[in-house]
């Protein structure tokens, strides 16, 4: 039989780089990642996986990183390349990386890697573990289970497999596989991590709780 892919949200964020505008949220980097990143040696070799229109990847290179880019969607790329900041850009997909193993120093994935089902997710957080310097670190964020129930009282919703949730959403990502999990079931995910940091933050709108998670690999 042929499984269903569920990894298909770059579709609509392909869409959404082509048409961003100036002074977009997503072109202004985290107060997480600047504050992570004060802690890299000079020349660090980082990853940033899922780098959309660039905007963590644009402000880490103009801090001198050694700085690599890879999205599943190429106008986010192409948008990343017309900055000209010496950032390596590379098409692929975040359940596949084309690196090297210990090829990089950190990983950055913001608001990524919970884009599929548990499969797809394991297969990921397995790939930056491989990509990873043993002592380096891996910042990101996934989505809380608190979450849910603001997400089923807007839209219907069906689980496709454990945890890994579809609404009934059109014109969002929301009608492509999501994963939202509780503390205990993002610590046995990233098998191989020790934890540094968590914590399930709201974000603009209420109920949309992430968790922001800072790992270092074993």
């Amino acid at each position: 039989g042929t499984t269903m892919k569920t990894d298909t949200a770059d579709q609509h964020w392909n869409d959404q780089w082509a048409g961003i505008e100036q002074g977009s949220k997503w072109l202004t980097p985290e107060e997480d990642v600047k504050r992570w990143a004060q802690r890299f040696e000079p020349g660090a070799k980082v990853l940033d996986l899922g780098a959309g229109v660039g905007r963590h990847a644009l402000a880490l290179a103009s801090r001198g990183f050694d700085v690599t880019a890879l999205d599943a969607a190429p106008e986010g790329l192409a948008a990343i390349d017309a900055a000209d900041l010496d950032v390596t850009t590379v098409l692929g997909r975040m359940d596949a990386l084309p690196f090297e193993d210990q090829s990089f120093d950190h990983v950055l994935s913001w608001n990524v890697i919970y884009h599929g089902d548990e499969n797809i997710l394991l297969k990921t957080i397995a790939e930056i573990r491989r990509v990873l310097q043993p002592g380096g670190t891996y910042l990101g964020t996934m989505l809380s289970k608190r979450r849910l129930p603001f997400e089923r009282d807007k839209y219907v919703g069906r689980e496709i497999s454990r945890n890994a949730w579809v609404f009934d959403a059109p014109g969002t990502d929301k009608i492509h596989p999501h994963y939202f999990c509780n503390a205990a079931e993002l610590l046995a995910l990233f098998s191989g991590f020790e934890m540094l940091w968590l914590e399930d933050r709201e974000h603009e709108k209420p109920g949309s709780y992430h968790w922001h998670l800072k790992m270092e690999r074993l």
